[in-house]
């Protein structure tokens, strides 16, 4: 077994430990309280005090009068951090940018900016904004886009595409209009593993045209943060395109001998996957470095614009899931930092295993900022109230709730989440953030 990987299990089986003193009521041992006070030591500012913040999907932000309801709505019930949904699916839900306006907005005035509302509002309440921005994936393969300047029609070869695939792809020219076709009908097979079509960071234009985004996003609104979400591969079967192979090839080529090069070129004639079955190991180094390697310009390009911008992650909890299954090495860019601030979507139902969740990424992130996603939407007011008082015992800065707009729907167990969740997690005299620049 590698350093890493032995690294990483000693992380898993600290966090169990952790989570376990957690449920067992035996929490403030020496040894956690000396952790969990070097975390607090390491903090600075901001980042003292506490982050209450709402996930919002875009759907919310298709009329004045819904981020009217939402700010007023979150500021009413204690929280003082929105997480808005800009960029769901290669759309925007902000003004001017490369991308199609949302076809959620065509009901809208040309002039109606949901990004610029939503910050203008905010900010005079007092709340935080960080504009969430998924990068890889930007298509459903259910309702494909209908603007033919989409990526998906301007760019397909930017597409990731699944080795199951990728020798029937490969014989199609990507413009062709059978090539998106026969990728989302695919993934419409797949539709509980994959989320949709997702554009890959082997290729370096990709990377150029989101760094971007996240750049003109910050440059051009008064924003408090950028949130990164879908910033991974869909699993590790994907990117097997044509582009990303020739880019593989051309890197691993300078690394092997003349004899080598000339045998796996050979093979290559009749085989895509010659060079990345003749290299397994580098093959996934390359794929989850080229990960990491957007993650570097995104973080650049927003802290170009604003250095003081928050750069935050969504990501799976378990540092060994996300880099293997994922190529996700979250834990590599708190390190080298590219990101600010790591946000676990610890989703569990179950207590304990929250509680593992969010020991595992804390124990990760060492002293760097950890947020505790909640998946409020499958759990009782009690439950997220009880989750929330979990995540900061086990050292989290912050918590977040997903999602705003589940919440504010009729449920069964509270016509009234967010101000039950308010009440209980954020009393009076708890830590609150200052409010806004």
């Amino acid at each position: 077994m590698s350093s890493r990987g032995r690294h990483v299990r000693g992380l898993r089986a600290a966090a169990i430990a952790l989570a376990a003193c957690l449920s067992a009521g035996a929490l403030a041992t020496q040894r956690v309280d000396a952790d969990l006070s070097a975390v607090a030591s390491a903090r600075s500012g901001d980042a003292k005090a506490e982050v209450r913040a709402l996930w919002v999907l875009r759907t919310s932000l298709a009329s004045p009068e819904s981020i009217a309801t939402l700010v007023r709505s979150a500021k009413d019930d204690g929280f003082n951090t929105i997480f808005v949904q800009v960029r769901g699916r290669g759309d925007a839900y902000y003004a001017g940018g490369p991308e199609p306006r949302a076809a959620e907005l065509l009901r809208q005035p040309d002039s109606f900016d949901p990004l610029g509302t939503v910050v203008e509002r905010a900010h005079a309440a007092g709340l935080r904004i960080h504009a969430w921005v998924n990068v890889n994936l930007i298509s459903s393969a259910v309702d494909l886009p209908v603007a033919r300047e989409h990526i998906i029609y301007r760019h397909p070869s930017w597409l990731m595409v699944p080795r199951d695939i990728a020798q029937e792809l490969a014989v199609m020219e990507p413009e062709s209009p059978g090539y998106v076709g026969k990728l989302a009908r695919w993934t419409r097979t797949q539709a509980t593993d994959v989320e949709g079509l997702y554009a890959s960071p082997i290729v370096p234009e990709v990377a150029d045209y989101i760094a971007s985004i996240a750049g003109e996003l910050v440059k051009r609104y008064q924003i408090d943060g950028i949130h990164l979400d879908y910033a991974r591969y869909p699993n590790d079967r994907f990117d097997y395109s044509r582009s990303a192979i020739r880019e593989f090839r051309t890197w691993m080529r300078s690394r092997i001998s003349d004899g080598t090069r000339r045998t796996v070129d050979e093979q290559e004639t009749v085989d895509l996957f010659a060079y990345p079955d003749a290299f397994p190991e580098e093959w996934r180094t390359f794929r989850t470095a080229r990960m990491t390697a957007l993650i570097d310009r995104l973080h650049a390009a927003v802290k170009r614009q604003r250095p003081d911008a928050i750069v935050s992650v969504a990501a799976a909890p378990d540092i060994h899931e996300a880099v293997q299954h994922r190529l996700q090495n979250w834990g590599e860019w708190l390190d080298a930092g590219l990101v600010d601030a790591i946000c676990p979507m610890a989703y569990a139902i179950e207590p304990a295993r929250f509680a593992e969740q969010i020991a595992a990424a804390r124990m990760t992130a060492g002293t760097h900022p950890v947020w505790a996603g909640i998946g409020a939407y499958r759990l009782s007011p009690q439950e997220t109230i009880d989750n929330i008082q979990a995540a900061r015992r086990l050292g989290a800065t912050g918590i977040i709730l997903f999602s705003y707009d589940s919440l504010v729907a009729p449920r069964p167990t509270a016509s009234d989440y967010l101000a039950v969740v308010g009440r209980a997690a954020f009393a009076a005299g708890a830590p609150a953030i200052a409010g806004s620049r």
